[in-house]
Parts: C-alpha cells; structure tokens; sequence
C-alpha cells in the first residue's frame, strides 16, 4: 500500500516536524553501495520496533537489502508507538526522500501523515502489515503476508496437531493475541475463529488476551490463563515469541507444553524451531520476516514510476514436529 505526502512549506511546520521526528530512534547513516538502476534513491524507512525475533530478523533484511541494492536507507525504530512513525514519516517528508516505506503500529490512524505524503508527491510503501485509509489512493502497495490466512492455517495445523496426539474430548483453547490494534493480531484471530465456527463445533476458546508479541507478555498471560482455566489443552500463540514464553508458564505448574497443552504458533523463528525440536510446540505456521529483497525491488519500481501489485504477498510454508529438526539448521532468524 503506497502513498505520497505534504512537504512542510513554512519554516515553522520544518521545525516542529524536526523535533517530533526526534521521538522516534534514528539511523540516518546511508546505506548505499553500487546496485544496478537505483542509483540516487533515499528511502525513508519506519520500523514498527523491535519487540520480538521475528522483527529483529525483518530489520536486519531491509538493512542489508538497501545496502546490497545500493539504496540510501534513513531507518528509525518507532519503539511499538505510532506517534513515533508518524513523526519519522514527517521527518522523512522534510527530508524530500525519494520512497517511505513503514511496517505500521496499529491498523487506523494514519490518513492525515499519509495525505501529506501524497501531497509532497512521495510514495508510500507498506510492508508486513496493513493499514485502514478512507482513500486508497493513499498508498501503492504492501510487501507482506495474508494473516487472515494464517489464522486459517493455523486452525488447521491444529486440527492436524490434534489428531495426531489423539486428543479426545472438548478441545479448550487458549489464545495469546498479538498486541491490540494491530494488522496480525486482528486478521490471525479472524482467521483462526472462522475454520474453528465451520469446522470445529466442539473447539472453544475459553481464554484470549494480547500479549504484545513478547515472551514476557506471553509468560505473564498463559500464567494467569492457566490460574483460571486449568483444562485448557491447546494453545493457539499469534508469536512464537509469546508461545516460547507461555512454555515457561506451562512448566512451573507442572505440566508438560507439546503434551499436557498442544501448542501452535506463528513465525517461525529459530527459537521456536529448537523448542519444537524439544517436542514443546507442536507446530508452527511460517511468517516470512526477509521481505527486504522484495522490498528494494519494489522501491526501485515505484521509483522508476513502473505499476506493481497492490499486494506483492510472501513465500511461506508450515511445519510439524516432525520436521523441526532437519528445518532447524534452514532457520538464519
């Protein structure tokens, strides 16, 4: 999803622009080297923060792909607030950078920095997650997955999962959201909920609350899940990283995650592979975080004023635990 934004005319609106940018952590070291055809493109490029592996992973994909496209990257981390990203965007809008790209915080709230963008006559790019405009002409693309989709193959992979332990009787759920407002958490649990209602007339899910995409987040609420709810026996994680948490959670009261509680989560992480390796989750949906190949790609196309997809989607697939071991050396994330 692409737009373009407002350049910040009078002096006043540069310098209050300048000083909201400075919320956010900033790298405005270049990142150009010698690619073909992108010759002279800066990409203004906002990251949501840095609050699990998957994201750390994702950083490092844009990083070394703009350097490697020879691409000039002004990268900041917005620390999971969205006033932080709007306030970079409006720095990069000052800047007169060539492309924004920004992986968003929440779902809403960003029709007016994306108003500006298009009136500065620079376009947007968002990648991994989606945005809701009241104009789609506010933004050209997303470079990302379908998490709705996800959400599905995640009900599915715990079909699967269930069938194979041998599971019987009501299947008790317990689901560790991403954090709230956010394109994944929404579109995975609408997804999840939709094969459970026309497949599933015998799963519940007894337990859902965020656990903002963190191991201590999700430790802290399959915690409090389990003091509350001692018959669940799946749990459904939007991460691995809150999944690799409520593991922690599951074994200080005794019981055994992959086993007593079946575990499915989505990512993908190298983490999630070695506790799956272990018999501890017992599958995982994949979430690609190296979009940032793609993501040069289209950023030197949009450039260069070619027409792209409005949704270029990633590449995943979806492993068992019969597959973790010989995946785990495969995982560079």
């Amino acid at each position: 999803m692409l737009n373009r934004r407002n350049f910040l005319t009078a002096a006043v609106g540069v310098a209050a622009t300048a000083g909201l940018a400075a919320c956010a952590k900033e790298d405005g070291g270049s990142s150009g080297g010698s690619g073909g055809g992108s010759k002279g493109i800066t990409l203004g490029f906002s990251q949501v923060g840095a609050e699990s592996g998957w994201r750390t992973a994702n950083t490092t994909s844009v990083k070394s792909s703009a350097k490697e496209a020879g691409i000039d990257l002004k990268f900041s981390d917005g620390q999971q607030k969205q006033e932080n990203q709007i306030a970079a965007i409006r720095g990069y809008i000052a800047q007169k950078v060539d492309v924004i790209a920004f992986s968003p915080q929440k779902v809403t709230g960003w029709d007016a920095v994306l108003r500006e963008a298009k009136a500065a006559k620079i376009p947007v790019v968002l990648t991994d997650r989606s945005v809701e405009t009241s104009d789609d002409s506010l933004y050209v693309t997303l470079v990302g997955s379908d998490f709705t989709d996800e959400g599905r193959r995640a009900a599915k992979m715990v079909a699967k999962v269930i069938a194979t332990a041998g599971l019987k009787g009501p299947v008790k759920i317990a689901q560790l959201e991403g954090t709230t407002g956010t394109a994944p958490q929404i579109e995975r649990g609408k997804g999840f909920k939709e094969v459970m209602d026309a497949e599933h007339k015998d799963w519940k899910i007894v337990a859902s609350q965020s656990g903002d995409f963190t191991r201590a987040g999700g430790k802290q609420v399959m915690a409090a899940f389990l003091e509350s709810h001692k018959d669940i026996n799946v749990l459904f994680a939007h991460n691995d990283d809150m999944g690799l948490g409520a593991i922690q959670a599951i074994e200080a009261v005794g019981k055994k995650p992959g086993k007593d509680i079946l575990i499915v989560t989505v990512d993908g992480v190298k983490d999630g592979f070695a506790a799956m390796a272990e018999g501890k989750i017992n599958g995982i949906i994949e979430c690609n975080p190296l979009l940032g190949p793609q993501l040069m790609e289209v950023v030197k196309q949009v450039h260069a004023g070619q027409k792209v997809e409005r949704w270029i989607k990633t590449k995943e697939s979806d492993f068992t635990q019969d597959q973790a071991k010989a995946e785990l050396p495969n995982r560079t994330y």
